[in-house]
C-alpha cells in the first residue's frame, strides 16, 4: 500500500514549491509493534514553513509521532501516511480542488486589473476625443453643447444656468442677455418647433407680412364698432335693449352668406391666393360701410347687414384658404403646429391692434370725416401687407396655371421650372386681366420663356375639364376612335371648336386630369411649333393624327415630367382643378354602343 501511495502523493506534489519531502512514514502492521523512525537530517536546512499547517490537523505537530492510527492528529493529517487509502484518497482530491480553485481565482483577478487598465486607458482617450469633439443636443431650432460629467458618468449641458450667468455678466451685457431670452421666448412661442427647418423658405416671410395687416385689420375694426355704437345712439341714452335687438338682426342676416358662398369651396382651392385677396377687399369694404352708420342711422339695420354678410363671406374664404397655405408650410408634416403658430400670431397682432384702435379711437372720438380718412390710410396698409404675403407664397400644387406652366417650359427647355418661378409668374385674378396687370410682381423669371407664359395662359383659356361627350363628336365614327384611342385612360380629349376639351370618365382620378393636361401641352406645342393642324376627330384619332402622336408622347414622357417636377419641389400626385360636373360611363360599345352621359 504505501508503495501504491507514493506515486500518487509524488504526482499530486510536483507543483509544489518543494525542494524536499518528509521522510516517508514506515508501514504499518497488522499488530502493533512500538517503532520509531531514525531522524534525518535533511542536505539543506530550509524547509517552508507553512507546509506543517497544510498536514496537521488540529493535534500538536511534534507529539503523538508515534501514534498514527489513532486518528488524533486531525483532519487532514500526513499526507504521504497510507494508513487508509480511501481517506488519503479524499484528502488528495480535495487539496487539488483547493489549489485548481485559487489558481483560477489568481488567473481572472489577473484579468479584471488588466481590463480595468484597458479601460481606464479608452475612457481618457474616449474624454480627449470628446473634448476635441462636440456633442451637441437639438431641440427644435436650438443646439446645446454637451459635455461629459466623469463624476456621474453622463453627458450634461455646457451651457451655465440662469442664476450663474446673471452672475457671470457685466453691467453692460445685461441689456443684451435680457434682449437674447426675450428673443428665445418669443421664438418658442410665435414660431413652430424647430424653425427655419421645419417650414418652408416663405414661411416667414408670409408671417411678417400677415402680422402688420391683422394690426391694421384690427384697428379698423375696432373704429368700425365704434361707429356702429354711435349710429344706435349709444352715446346718446338710447335704450340697449332696441341697440341689441338691431346688433343681432344685422349679424343674423350677415350669416346667409356663409351659408350661400360655401358652395364655392372648390374654387377656393384652385385659386386661394386671389381668392384671399378678395376676402380681404370684402372685409375693408365691410369696415367702411359700418364707418357710414353714423351719416346714416335710419339705414342702420340695411347697411350693417351688407357689411355683415361681406365679413362673413370674407372669413369663410379666409379660413378655407388658410388651409391651402399651411399645409405648403409644414416641410415636416407638422400641419397642426404650424396652424396653432399662425393663430397665436394673429392673436399677438389683434392685441397690439385693439390697443391701438382705442387710442385712435379716443382721439378721433364721432367725427365721421376723421374716421373715413384714417380707414382708407389703414386700408392702404392692410391690402399692402395682403399683397407682399400671397406674393411671398409658395404654393406646390399644381392648378391648371401652374401646371401648363411647368409643362410648357419643359417641352420647350427639357425642364421643370423652379416653384418659386412659377409662383411669382401666376396671377392672382386670371380672370380679370386688368388686376392682374395692377398686383403683378415686378421681378422677372430668367428660369421661364415668355413662349411658355403665352403657352399656359392660352391653354388655361382654351382648357375645359368635363366636357359633355355629345357636344363633342359629329357621329358613331367619332364616337368608336375616340373610345378605342382612351381606352385604357380616365380621359377622352378632343378639340372641338377651339377649345381643348376633356371628358371625364366616372373613374377618372385627379392623376388622371394631370396627364390629360399633359397632353394638352403637348397638341398644343404640336399645333404652335410642329404646324399640325385638325383634320376632324375621326383623322386625328388615326394612326399618325394629332390626338393619337400627343397620347403616345403623353405615354412616354408623362412619368418622366413627374419626376423631374418633384425633383425642384412641386407636388405631381395630382391637378387641382374645378372641373364641370359631367362624366360618362362607358358600356359594351361592341354590343350595344350605348354611352350614358
Amino acid at each position: 500500500m504505501g508503495c501504491a501511495c507514493t506515486p500518487l502523493s509524488a504526482s499530486l506534489f510536483t507543483s509544489l514549491p518543494l525542494r524536499h519531502r518528509l521522510p516517508p512514514s514506515p508501514p504499518h502492521f497488522a499488530y502493533a509493534v512500538p517503532f520509531r523512525p531514525k531522524q534525518q537530517t535533511p542536505s539543506h536546512t530550509s524547509r517552508l514553513s507553512a507546509l506543517p499547517l497544510l498536514f496537521q490537523g488540529s493535534g500538536n505537530n511534534n507529539s503523538n509521532n508515534n501514534n498514527n492510527n489513532n486518528g488524533n492528529g486531525g483532519s487532514w493529517g500526513n499526507p504521504f501516511d497510507s494508513n487508509d487509502s480511501d481517506s488519503n484518497s479524499n484528502s488528495h482530491r480535495i487539496l487539488f480542488l483547493s489549489l485548481l480553485c485559487s489558481s483560477s481565482v489568481c488567473f481572472f483577478c489577473h484579468l479584471l486589473q488588466v481590463k480595468l487598465a484597458n479601460a481606464k486607458t479608452w475612457s481618457s482617450s474616449t474624454d480627449n476625443e470628446l473634448s476635441s469633439e462636440p456633442v451637441w443636443e437639438v431641440r427644435g431650432g436650438k443646439w446645446t453643447r454637451l459635455v461629459p460629467d466623469p463624476t456621474k458618468d453622463v453627458f450634461v449641458s455646457a451651457n451655465p444656468g440662469l442664476l450663474a450667468e446673471l452672475q457671470s455678466l457685466k453691467p453692460s451685457q445685461f441689456a443684451s442677455f435680457v434682449w437674447l431670452k426675450c428673443r428665445d421666448i418669443f421664438t418658442r412661442l410665435m414660431l413652430p418647433e424647430g424653425f427655419p427647418e421645419s417650414v418652408t423658405s416663405d414661411y416667414l416671410e408670409y408671417s411678417l407680412w400677415r402680422a402688420v395687416q391683422g394690426v391694421a385689420c384690427q384697428v379698423s375694426g375696432v373704429l368700425a364698432t365704434q361707429s356702429l355704437l354711435y349710429a344706435v345712439g349709444l352715446g346718446k341714452g338710447a335704450i340697449p335693449t332696441a341697440a341689441a335687438i338691431n346688433w343681432v338682426l344685422k349679424d343674423g342676416i350677415g350669416y346667409l352668406s356663409k351659408i350661400m358662398l360655401s358652395n364655392f369651396g372648390r374654387h377656393f382651392d384652385v385659386n386661394p391666393k386671389g381668392w384671399r385677396l378678395f376676402a380681404d377687399l370684402l372685409e375693408n369694404a365691410a369696415f367702411g360701410l359700418e364707418m357710414c352708420t353714423p351719416a346714416f342711422p335710419q339705414f342702420f339695420v340695411l347697411i350693417g347687414a351688407v357689411a355683415g354678410a361681406s365679413r362673413s363671406a370674407a372669413s369663410l374664404i379666409q379660413a378655407s384658404t388658410r388651409s391651402c397655405f399651411f399645409a405648403g408650410f409644414a416641410a415636416q408634416r407638422n400641419f397642426a403646429e404650424v396652424i396653432a403658430k399662425g393663430e397665436v400670431q394673429g392673436m399677438a397682432s389683434r392685441f397690439i391692434g385693439i390697443g391701438l384702435g382705442i387710442g385712435l379711437g379716443n382721439c378721433i372720438g364721432s367725427s365721421t370725416p376723421l374716421v373715413l380718412a384714417s380707414f382708407c390710410v389703414l386700408t392702404w396698409i392692410h391690402m399692402y401687407c395682403n399683397l407682399k404675403s400671397y406674393q411671398s407664397i409658395q404654393l406646390r400644387t399644381l392648378n391648371p396655371y401652374r401646371a401648363s406652366l411647368v409643362f410648357s417650359e419643359y417641352l420647350l427647355s427639357g425642364q421643370a421650372p423652379p416653384v418659386k418661378d412659377v409662383n411669382d409668374e401666376e396671377p392672382l385674378f386670371p380672370a380679370v386681366s386688368i388686376l392682374n396687370a395692377t398686383f403683378a410682381n415686378k421681378v422677372q423669371s430668367i428660369a421661364l420663356s415668355s413662349e411658355a407664359k403665352d403657352a399656359a395662359a392660352e391653354i388655361e383659356r382654351r382648357l375645359q375639364l368635363g366636357s359633355k361627350l355629345s357636344e363633342i363628336v359629329n357621329g358613331k365614327e367619332d364616337v368608336l376612335a375616340l373610345f378605342g384611342l382612351y381606352k385604357n385612360e380616365g380621359y377622352i380629349l378632343s378639340e372641338h371648336m377651339g377649345k381643348f376639351c376633356v371628358v371625364l370618365k366616372e373613374n377618372c382620378s385627379q392623376q388622371d386630369m394631370l396627364k390629360a393636361l399633359f397632353q394638352v401641352n403637348y397638341l398644343y406645342w404640336l399645333e404652335k411649333n410642329a404646324g399640325i393642324g385638325g383634320k376632324g376627330t375621326l383623322n386625328d384619332s388615326k394612326p399618325g393624327g394629332r390626338l393619337h402622336i400627343s397620347l403616345d408622347y403623353a405615354e412616354r414622357e408623362f412619368n418622366h415630367v413627374k419626376n423631374d417636377g418633384e425633383s425642384v419641389g412641386w407636388v405631381t400626385d395630382g391637378l387641382i382643378a374645378r372641373p364641370l360636373p359631367n362624366r360618362i360611363r362607358i358600356g359594351d360599345t361592341a354590343s350595344s354602343n350605348s354611352v350614358s352621359s
